[in-house]
């Protein structure tokens, strides 16, 4: 969704080409490797519950990188022709990445089983479901199709800020129940609350306080560069939480392989 502001932080001119929000862009190029050595640190945990699962969430949050940085840098320029389609996809994307780590806190409870394909697929098939929805309801208030338009935004407001909140917020209730109930370690509390304060954070810099920050600072950077690197933290706290609630599936098996090799030495 496009933010409309007073004060945006200097270009940068690289190679003969001007670069918008190059601090912020910096951020998101950051955000795409950290995102590779999370993935790469998943993909290592053969045995932790939900793998496939979370590795879906930050496929899909590094598709939102890629997306924000070409709109951010002015790879994408406002006011072409493709803007509000990268912008609606842009969009879409961010409902995805939400929805999908709320299907990934139900993994946790083992309602079903994890990693098969019908865990895969509906966790997919929901985000793309989303995706979708998102995308054209952003695109018919860009375009002001089915009733929708700049001044009537109602409906993006809904599919876009307050659907995700109340994903956000059911997935924080239902990780504090799981941690209490399932866990005797308590600090993976701590990496969810740091993961809800830093997306909090950043939203509020970004919406509430970014012409502030850009005008204290003449110029050099504004609300959007703290955001992303707010959003990052967020993404890496939740990388920390999963990490630290599946600790203890890799200890059982490791466990329970040297019992099993022990066994079969003694006979």
């Amino acid at each position: 969704m496009v933010l409309r502001q007073n004060c945006y932080s200097r270009n940068i001119e690289l190679a003969n080409t001007i670069i918008f929000q190059g601090a912020a862009s910096f951020v998101h190029i950051v955000a795409l490797i950290m995102t590779v050595i999370m993935i790469l640190h998943v993909r290592s945990k053969f045995t932790a519950v939900g793998r496939k699962e979370i590795i879906t969430f930050f496929y899909i949050y590094m598709l939102l990188t890629c997306f924000t940085l070409l709109l951010d840098s002015g790879v994408i320029p406002p006011g072409t022709s493709p803007y509000p389609y990268f912008s609606a996809i842009q969009n879409g994307l961010t409902s995805a990445l939400t929805i999908c780590l709320l299907i990934n806190g139900f993994v946790g409870f083992q309602l079903y089983e994890d990693g098969t394909p019908i865990s895969v697929w509906l966790l997919r098939s929901i985000s793309a479901a989303m995706f979708i929805l998102t995308f054209l309801v952003s695109l018919a208030t860009y375009m002001s199709w089915a009733g929708l338009g700049p001044t009537r935004t109602v409906g993006l407001f809904v599919v876009l800020y307050l659907l995700s909140a109340v994903e956000l917020a059911i997935y924080a209730i239902m990780q504090v129940i799981l941690v209490v109930n399932t866990l005797q370690d308590r600090w993976p509390l701590g990496e969810l609350s740091f993961a809800l304060f830093f997306f909090i954070a950043g939203q509020v810099i970004l919406y509430a306080f970014s012409t502030s920050i850009c005008h204290a600072i003449n110029h050099y950077l504004d609300g959007l560069f703290f955001a992303s690197i707010c959003n990052l933290l967020a993404v890496m706290m939740i990388y920390k939480y999963w990490d630290s609630i599946t600790k203890e599936d890799l200890e059982f098996f490791g466990w329970h392989q040297a019992k099993q090799l022990g066994s079969q030495g003694s006979s």
